[in-house]
């Protein structure tokens, strides 16, 4: 019978400072001006683009904990349709993400209510979480291992009664600005890792965290870097990094998220410059007339690539007649497609948007592994 275990306490780091050698603060720097690169690209169409990049990072970052579903079923739950729950459970990471990197941009400072917020929106409709969603955890975890018992877990974080104090510390550290940016974003994530706030949902927790430190330190403004999509591509070196930062040495974590950064920004510049054309096209496609149902629903789709049929009336401004034979003429463009499969509650989506978000995130990851 196992009676005891041995729980790793994370150090405080509110004040510390890691004298990170010049090759990683070179690396961190470069991921930075990459990252600033893309998000410039990304404006005057940040709403746009803002909602893409948030879903592809939220998909990916589902992804290395094993969650995954289909574009059309991710695209049905966007639309509050039927879905599996791998797909209810992307979306619902779209939304923490989302909550996090915009309340904490907006006020230029973390707070512990605004990790404990983002996981409320991740897990609050989980049916077995729900009780603990925006929750710090009151009893024990682990990772690895049985899910019965901590024996041969790879990494049991402190307890219970420890985490307050500990997530008080961390937010201190995320808000200081005396630090390499890079350096804050992937220590604050390892630090958050290794204490394992809550009793589900911190990894996509934690790789929200970073997204949000870009934003308050003023790296991103108009859109996240899927950074996530770098990070599953090499899952393993990623938790190993992590195992490396438990054991004293944050280069490793520091250096992943520094190439994961400018994999993912150069990669998404691509897709920006594809997305910000395609309302474009389908205009000169179509070439509708002005005030048309057609006319009104380029851009809607554009903004909002998944819509059931009641939202693509209230968007086409037009009687249901006058949008079905607007969503019958894009439909027969190829511009959007019908994904239910169903007669009743259908659900229309933005094709060209759906299958760049796929290759992003593929992309992404031919470059990690080049």
């Amino acid at each position: 019978m196992l009676t005891s275990v041995d729980a790793t306490i994370p150090p405080m780091i509110a004040r510390l400072h890691f004298p990170a050698r010049v090759t990683t603060v070179v690396a961190s720097e470069e991921a930075l001006l990459a990252v600033a690169q893309s998000d410039a690209d990304a404006e005057g169409h940040s709403a746009a683009l803002s909602r893409f990049m948030v879903r592809t990072e939220s998909v990916a970052s589902s992804k290395i904990e094993h969650i995954s579903a289909t574009a059309a079923d991710y695209a049905k739950a966007l639309a509050g349709s039927r879905a599996n729950t791998s797909a209810t459970s992307m979306v619902a990471a779209s939304e923490a993400l989302h909550r996090l990197v915009t309340r904490v941009g907006e006020r230029g400072a973390f707070t512990l209510d605004d990790l404990l917020s983002a996981h409320d929106a991740l897990m609050g409709g989980d049916l077995f979480e729900a009780d603990y969603a925006g929750r710090l955890r009151d009893m024990q975890n682990w990772i690895g291992g049985s899910d019965h018992s901590p024996r041969d877990a790879l990494h049991i974080p402190p307890a219970p009664e420890r985490v307050p104090a500990l997530m008080d510390d961390l937010v201190t550290y995320l808000n200081r600005d005396d630090i390499p940016v890079m350096v804050q974003a992937a220590i604050g994530h390892a630090q958050f890792e290794s204490i394992h706030a809550f009793t589900d949902g911190n990894g996509r927790i934690g790789r929200a965290l970073v997204a949000a430190v870009l934003r308050r330190r003023g790296v991103t403004r108009n859109a996240v870097v899927p950074l996530a999509s770098g990070l599953l591509a090499v899952r393993d070196d990623y938790f190993a990094a992590l195992g490396d930062y438990r054991r004293g040495d944050p280069t490793p974590v520091i250096e992943l998220f520094a190439r994961s950064a400018i994999a993912a920004a150069v990669c998404s510049r691509e897709s920006i410059a594809r997305i910000k054309v395609m309302p474009h096209e389908w205009m000169a496609e179509l070439r509708p007339r002005a005030g048309s149902a057609v006319a009104a629903l380029i851009p809607a789709f554009y903004a909002h690539p998944v819509m059931a049929a009641a939202e693509i009336e209230q968007r086409s401004g037009s009687s249901e007649q006058q949008t079905y034979r607007a969503i019958t003429r894009l439909a027969e463009a190829g511009i959007i497609r019908e994904i239910t499969g169903r007669k009743r509650d259908r659900v229309w989506a933005a094709a060209d948007l759906l299958a760049e978000l796929d290759d992003l995130d593929r992309r992404i990851g031919m470059q990690m592994e080049a």
